[in-house]
């Protein structure tokens, strides 16, 4: 087999040397290898990072393992509780996806699980459909798994990681603090022992005070008193710690540690108490063992009311996801696919789908300590598993006592470090469209919910990137004397002439702004009665769409007949292409300049052989 035909049939393409311009020195058939491992190496992470994984690696992969471990099994449950399911649950979805993930994602620090957010999600999605806890409410859950695992993998496959981009960082903020709240209030309920139901602030707050007259007090005291030892733990025991000189691995644990001791203490505390008789919620039998793997049933439920949030738990999973994982990424100098991610988190959450789990995605959190504590490959999240996997085994039977108003603590401390008002503060001192943005997205989730929230926070963000690009910025230009160099009149003491109108667009001319150029355009024009010429300085115009072409050929024929030449100068060549595709430069009153100082340059002496021409025949 040649070389070319080697090529094409692992890449299906011409050879990689050629296309790259190396010409290998080895045999064509282990070049053709090497492009074949290159790009399986695309789709399989792993065998980049395993290639270089060592004896220390492994330590620190472990490390790390164990302190998220330590964080993840009272985090796991407590989250489930907040989806409305049972707590084992939350172990079953901390388990296969991590190992999912870590065969298929491209960061090497998050660390994919249950999250706040998309539990909250979840039991919105299901609450109307079936009774929390019931198996039908355990069924349609895996169900979602399935259908967001299944949407994440089409998306990746097309190849739609650029979605991400469709929700602005600081909507995302003003969604995950409404929704951090939300969560917050709602777990309320079970640390005042009470009886609360909804999931906006319009239906939480009026149960919550309904219910307060009927406060149990033990309750309120176990799951106070936790509140209040998870706060220190956070706040004020690294202090301590750091006072008492301990070293930093072992003050991480321990700071980490803090929801597994407020597990330990109050689970003894109801059994020695029997606080179960005095009113106190408690978690029950759990059973313990590994999830079994089955395929998720789909036949007899509600997968047409589901996939609207199937598709909204993908989007913001999805957009959480990447942006931790690009933060992370960022600090090694690292960097990830979001295609394959897409792919990663579309794999994990089948393999929660057939493991009884619920949807996932990269959690904050976990992935900061994660990180943190040193993990360097996704081996870190397959140790993770393992961990999760031995506490469902040995650790779950001694759940039985376990207050739920414990859990309720651990979500409301994890929660409220999400909460960051300062976004609402920082876009109103940066810009009132942005403010705007975070404020309504904040509200609509407060008052309707998270899906609703969801909803705003893409519509608003589109139309914040419609308003803003169809008023693109416009700006009159002239020359900084002697440079060469073209700014706003605006801004510098630059020359000009009433007879040479030079103006830059800053946008990509398409049909929502196309009507708006025109307008300000010809309103300047209108005011020079002197005018001879027009320059559009279009160096940054990436597109003109055929909405666009038309309004140039419009101006076009306006300004021909005040007598005006339209000119472009720094026209870039994808632009210059579809242009000469059409009839408008043929149309053209003016010429088109490869540089804007070339093209006042030139007219600037033709207006001066016209002027002195001008004065000649006068004088004559």
């Amino acid at each position: 087999m040649s070389r070319s035909g080697c090529c094409r049939l692992f890449t299906g393409g011409p050879c990689c040397a050629a296309v790259n311009g190396w010409r290998s020195q080895s045999s064509p058939r282990a070049d053709c290898l090497e492009v074949s491992n290159i790009r399986l190496a695309k789709f399989l992470p792993p065998l980049v990072w395993a290639r270089h994984y060592s004896r220390e690696t492994l330590l620190n992969d472990s490390v790390a393992a164990v302190i998220v471990t330590i964080m993840l099994i009272p985090q796991s449950l407590a989250y489930a509780l907040l989806a409305g399911l049972p707590p084992q649950v939350g172990l079953y979805a901390s388990m296969l996806p991590l190992a999912a993930y870590a065969l298929l994602g491209t960061s090497r620090t998050l660390s994919v699980g249950p999250v706040a957010v998309v539990s909250l999600m979840t039991a919105s999605a299901i609450g109307e459909l079936a009774a929390p806890g019931s198996e039908a409410y355990l069924a349609i859950a895996v169900l979602l798994a399935l259908m967001s695992g299944l949407m994440l993998l089409l998306m990746g496959v097309l190849r739609l990681g650029f979605f991400a981009n469709f929700l602005s960082h600081p909507v995302i903020s003003g969604f995950i603090t409404a929704s951090g709240l939300v969560i917050a209030l709602s777990q309320l309920k079970h640390i005042f022992g009470i009886q609360a139901h909804g999931d906006t602030v319009l239906s939480l707050v009026p149960d919550l005070l309904r219910g307060l007259g009927q406060l149990n007090m033990p309750t309120f005291l176990v799951g106070g008193g936790v509140l209040a030892f998870l706060f220190w733990t956070r706040l004020g025991l690294p202090g301590l710690l750091e006072r008492m000189k301990m070293p930093a691995l072992p003050a991480k644990v321990l700071c980490r540690a803090g929801p597994v001791f407020g597990v330990i203490a109050t689970s003894l505390l109801a059994y020695w108490l029997k606080l179960d008789e005095q009113g106190v919620a408690l978690v029950g039998d759990v059973p313990a063992g590994l999830p079994a793997l089955s395929l998720p049933a789909v036949a007899g439920l509600p997968w047409r009311e589901l996939w609207v949030s199937a598709l909204l738990i993908s989007l913001i999973g999805f957009v959480e996801s990447v942006s931790v994982g690009h933060t992370l990424a960022a600090k090694r100098r690292q960097k990830i696919d979001p295609d394959q991610e897409l792919i990663g988190l579309g794999a994990a959450n089948l393999a929660a789908s057939v493991s009884g789990g619920y949807p996932v995605t990269g959690g904050f959190a976990r992935s900061v300590v994660n990180f943190d504590a040193g993990a360097e490959t996704p081996a870190a999240g397959l140790l993770t598993a393992v961990g999760i996997g031995l506490a469902a085994l040995f650790f779950t039977p001694y759940l039985a006592w376990l207050p739920t108003a414990t859990l309720a603590a651990t979500i409301i401390v994890a929660v409220l470090s999400l909460v960051d008002f300062s976004i609402i503060r920082r876009a109103w001192n940066y810009n009132t469209a942005d403010f705007a943005a975070v404020s309504m997205t904040l509200l609509v989730t407060l008052l309707l919910g998270v899906e609703a929230g969801v909803a705003c926070g893409v519509l608003v963000s589109l139309g914040m990137h419609l308003y803003r690009s169809s008023r693109p910025h416009m700006a009159v230009i002239g020359e900084v004397p002697g440079t060469g160099h073209y700014r706003n009149v605006d801004r510098h003491e630059v020359l000009k002439r009433s007879d040479l109108l030079q103006v830059r667009i800053d946008e990509s001319l398409y049909f929502a702004n196309a009507s708006y150029v025109e307008d300000r355009l010809m309103a300047r024009v209108d005011s020079l009665p002197e005018l001879r010429h027009v320059v559009l300085l279009c160096a940054a115009i990436n597109e003109i769409d055929l909405s666009a072409l038309e309004v140039l050929e419009s101006i076009n024929e306006q300004l021909a007949d005040r007598g005006v030449s339209l000119h472009l100068s720094e026209v870039k060549g994808p632009v210059m292409d579809l242009l000469r595709s059409t009839h408008f430069l043929q149309a053209l009153s003016g010429r088109v300049f490869l540089s804007h100082h070339d093209a006042v340059s030139r007219l600037t002496r033709e207006l001066e052989d016209e002027r002195d021409q001008s004065v000649l025949n006068w004088e004559i």
